[in-house]
């Protein structure tokens, strides 16, 4: 009996308490919707009597700032006074009291609390992430750092609080301090590397000035003599030098470390190469790969030092310039001795392509060549058959062989090579390639409605790369298609484009100016001037490739050549004219009138690396 009685005693008080319990959810959210409407009068009406029977910090909060909002400034203070007797450890009600007083113009009295909250710190590190917080939030970055130096004092432990510190230094602009809390902790822990670095990028990426990086320089030159056999400082060289595109710089540190750390050191000057040749500094990249290589074969570096050297220099010399018969023969001989040694493997599977490539399409090749063409097929046959190569790479390597074929005029198996790895490949990005390369072949043969046709199903692919290519190609034959009804002149421009493919520029050449001659007002003049740039370049004639470019800048701005000019130019003035100035200008119309072309990341890392080098 006494246990039901119990029960309905219970079950009583949750019913008279359910009522009360919705009724203060309804109050909570209609003062909320006068708070957010900005009717604070309205709103104090409810939060008064719901802070007085929850003493909740959130509906006090609401409360306060509702005071605040409405001026009621005598009633905030009661408020705060009162809980600060309730809750005498919570200090960040010293930062209210002084907001309030700061609110009313008394500034010593604001003061006046915001020391007295830093005072009566004692020893609970929560207790100070929460005053220094509080004094964030208010604006008040001075006192939050000196939350956290007292605290720092009060515990005896110099490692406290490091990254809180630092941020909130360089929040303040304070970057000597900031930078001294980093390399402080890496004194005492090195391990914490990592975790600097990816604070101190995000610091420097979030700084438009060149003070934090110029002090972060200083800092770091200081820290290495004092502590020359510190590695962490060394790495932070490196580290900080590779940031600032000073690739150079970067692996003098490197090689430094590899000096001084003979067990570890070649891991650095690998990794300065690696992302000196991702930013196209090609001389940097390949000088750190001979200095790997010139270790020995023992040293664990070697095979990859080998293949990445040749992979720069491959990069170097596969570009629209023209390259020396004797540069190409010793990068051939190169190749050859280094396939000799390291052997037919999966991991030298991107030295036979580039081999085979340069034996094509190289300067020293000729689509007569039968020798050099069967080398290059041998090598990408030997690919083909190695077994446990991955199937994409077979896959991409048949794509290489299918345009070996077209290149020596086996046209009909070069459509069947690329049909073939389209059916294999139906739903990725090589599918996707082998379908983009049978169209083009399609527009080669002048079948132009069913190259269009297959081109604007490409337009879609997944890959920005295929679809961008896919694009112009179908825009190029659309426009010419809707001018020239017969198609006469897109034919003769497709049979120059195939021509230029096969190395036979001087034959491109002339019926490259031929079309121009005679159609001086068709839409086909802006490919043919970048096309006929393009010949300029490979024979080495660059200041007329320069004129033939300025032309398409000048005239056809507002076409789809126009970035793709741009950077060609600037690479021409930067790499073969010696105009830096020139080449940065145009890097930078490139990147501010063309922000969705895929040149526009290349360009802006080559507009920064000038920038570097010439201290603006």
């Amino acid at each position: 009996m006494k246990r039901f009685i119990f029960i309905g005693i219970l079950f009583s008080i949750f019913n008279f308490q359910l009522p009360i319990a919705r009724a203060q959810q309804g109050d909570e959210q209609m003062a909320s919707y006068y708070y957010q409407n900005r009717e604070y009068d309205k709103a104090i009406e409810l939060y008064e009597p719901l802070y007085a029977r929850t003493q909740s910090v959130y509906y006090y909060q609401m409360l306060y700032t509702c005071y605040l909002e409405t001026e009621q400034f005598k009633e905030a203070e009661k408020l705060v006074e009162k809980r600060m007797k309730r809750q005498g450890r919570d200090l960040t009600l010293y930062v209210d009291l002084g907001n309030l007083h700061l609110k009313r113009g008394e500034r010593k009295k604001a003061e006046k609390q915001y020391a007295a909250a830093v005072d009566k710190l004692g020893r609970d590190s929560k207790q100070a992430i929460d005053l220094a917080l509080a004094f964030e939030n208010s604006g008040r970055t001075d006192y939050a750092i000196a939350t956290f130096l007292r605290s720092r004092q009060n515990l005896g432990n110099e490692l406290l609080y490091v990254m809180e510190l630092a941020t909130l230094y360089g929040k303040s602009g304070q970057y000597d301090k900031m930078t001294a809390e980093y390399f402080n902790l890496l004194d005492r822990a090195p391990g914490n590397i990592g975790a600097v670095q990816i604070a101190l990028q995000r610091a420097l990426n979030e700084t438009s000035s060149t003070e934090l990086a110029d002090g972060l320089r200083r800092t770091l030159v200081s820290r290495i003599r004092e502590h020359p056999d510190n590695r962490s400082y060394l790495d932070m060289m490196i580290w900080f030098s590779l940031q600032q595109k000073d690739f150079d710089f970067a692996l003098t540190q490197a090689k430094a470390v590899d000096a001084r750390f003979p067990d570890q050191g070649g891991q650095q000057v690998m990794r300065v190469a690696r992302i000196a040749a991702n930013n196209e500094a090609y001389d940097v990249a390949s000088a750190a790969y001979k200095h790997l290589i010139a270790k020995g074969k023992d040293n664990p570096y070697y095979f990859d030092s080998r293949v990445g050297d040749l992979e720069v220099r491959f990069a170097r010399i596969n570009t629209n310039f023209a390259t020396s018969a004797k540069e190409q023969a010793a990068l051939e001989a190169e190749y050859e001795s280094a396939i000799a040694e390291l052997g037919k493997m999966q991991q030298t599977v991107p030295l036979m392509r580039n081999y085979a490539h340069l034996l094509a399409y190289g300067n020293n090749a000729s689509n007569n060549d039968t020798a050099r063409l069967q080398k290059a097929a041998d090598l990408l046959y030997d690919i083909i058959e190695m077994p446990r190569v991955a199937a994409t790479t077979v896959s991409e390597v048949k794509l290489d062989l299918g345009d070996l074929l077209l290149f020596s005029g086996e046209v009909w198996d070069a459509s069947l090579l690329y049909s073939q790895v389209e059916k294999a490949n139906r739903n990725d990005v090589v599918g996707a390639m082998a379908k983009f390369k049978n169209a083009k072949l399609s527009y080669y043969n002048n079948d132009f409605q069913w190259a269009k046709t297959q081109l604007d199903v490409l337009r879609a692919s997944t890959s920005k790369l295929i679809a961008n290519d896919a694009m112009q190609l179908s825009l190029l034959i659309s426009d010419n298609m809707e001018e020239d009804s017969t198609y006469e002149t897109l034919g003769y421009y497709a049979a120059a484009d195939l021509m230029l493919y096969r190395g036979q520029l001087d034959s491109a050449w002339s019926l490259l100016n031929d079309i121009e001659i005679r159609n001086l007002s068709h839409s086909l003049l802006d490919e043919v001037l970048i096309q006929k740039a393009r010949i300029r370049m490979k024979q080495a004639r660059y200041a007329e490739a320069d004129s033939l470019l300025q032309r398409i800048v000048d005239h056809y701005s507002e076409d789809i050549l126009a970035d793709d000019a741009l950077f060609m130019l600037a690479e021409l003035n930067e790499q073969q004219l010696g105009n830096k100035v020139r080449a940065r200008e145009c890097y930078e119309k490139l990147i501010l009138d063309h922000p969705a072309s895929l040149y526009t990341d290349r360009a802006r890392k080559r507009y920064n690396a000038l920038k570097t080098d010439s201290g603006n």
